[in-house]
């Protein structure tokens, strides 16, 4: 499997957070050939379980987007929409969406309202309807819509894509499933659900693997754009980060240790990552039952939460390899 063909996949599914039966049902398709067991819990998480004698190890990317959901429709058609997940309403304007049902918009602003005022009570989606009427007989109240862009590659190595958060890492999983041919670990693979709206599905989850070691693999901002605030600690084209903290995690620094020696041992770049803002399912995931051993491999990722983020595959190949050494190296206690 390829990384970018994967991706390309994933993002022609609807997956908002809450409403991810569609991308469960890809990604499961992908992994059953190289899962021993597979199943889904009652929040919609897809865990693959590949055996091993070793601790047991969970490594979760999460398959959930950022979205909207319809809220009110005005009487001129067009349609009134809350935020799932963490939406900037002047980092999505004129963004092309579809809908599940394969009804497809832009999002515009309401036109009394100043730029600079901008807040998301003041976007709408215009679905092309005369009336509120035809836009009811078009989509309901509550239905959910997603950026409706592809994905392309800028200078030889950088991919531009809506959804690299988190598609990205979902695809990284995939990737490392195919490779892994005998675990030195027992692993858990875990496409988690609604992490964009608070990291509830990987808590349930966690909960129930009960794992001794937890891995995050996603996004982290990065700190090599014109103007930078250092909200993050990563460059592109640098390799694979390894997560030191975030908002919601300290990492273990035993496990930070055996990420970077496993890394070293098999020549495989990385950078040590600290995200000032947000955070991933390693929050939730080292506070399960009576604590795991928790950290993160993440991918750089420019303008996170926009139709345009850009990562290198370089990094996400660093990842890759990092992820399947981790498999084959026993984990040791701590």
């Amino acid at each position: 499997m390829e990384i970018f063909d994967i991706l390309t996949t994933l993002n022609s599914c609807h997956g908002p957070s809450g409403d991810e039966s569609e991308i469960n049902s890809v990604i499961a398709k992908l992994a059953e050939p190289f899962a021993d067991d597979i199943k889904t819990d009652v929040l919609g998480n897809l865990i693959v379980h590949k055996k091993g004698n070793g601790p047991r190890v969970l490594l979760a990317a999460h398959m959930d987007s950022i979205g909207f959901v319809v809220t009110h429709f005005e009487k001129e058609g067009f349609l009134r929409v809350g935020k799932l997940g963490g939406v900037d309403p002047k980092e999505i304007l004129f963004t092309p969406v579809r809908f599940k049902n394969g009804v497809q918009g832009v999002v515009v602003q309401d036109e009394s309202v100043e730029y600079a005022k901008l807040k998301m009570n003041d976007l709408l989606i215009d679905i092309g309807a005369e009336s509120k009427e035809e836009a009811q007989k078009m989509v309901q109240l509550g239905d959910t819509a997603v950026f409706d862009q592809n994905a392309r590659i800028i200078n030889t190595t950088k991919v531009v894509s809506p959804y690299i958060d988190n598609r990205i890492s979902c695809a990284i999983l995939l990737v490392a499933l195919e490779q892994i041919k005998q675990c030195e670990n027992d692993m858990y693979f875990l496409f988690s659900t609604q992490e964009e709206v608070g990291l509830r599905g990987a808590k349930v989850a966690a909960y129930g693997i009960d794992p001794d070691y937890g891995i995050a693999v996603d996004v982290t901002m990065t700190d090599d754009t014109v103007g930078s605030r250092h909200a993050g600690t990563t460059e592109l084209g640098k390799g694979a980060g390894v997560k030191m903290m975030d908002r919601a995690i300290i990492c273990h620094p035993a496990l930070v240790a055996q990420l970077e020696s496993i890394a070293k041992k098999n020549d495989i770049l990385t950078q040590r990552e600290v995200m000032r803002d947000g955070g991933t399912d390693a929050g939730v995931i080292h506070t399960t039952r009576m604590g795991v051993i928790s950290g993160g491999i993440s991918v750089p990722c420019r303008y996170i939460h926009t139709p345009v983020e850009t990562a290198d595959l370089r990094d996400v190949d660093a990842c890759v390899k990092l992820v399947v050494a981790v498999a084959k190296t026993k984990l040791d206690e701590v």
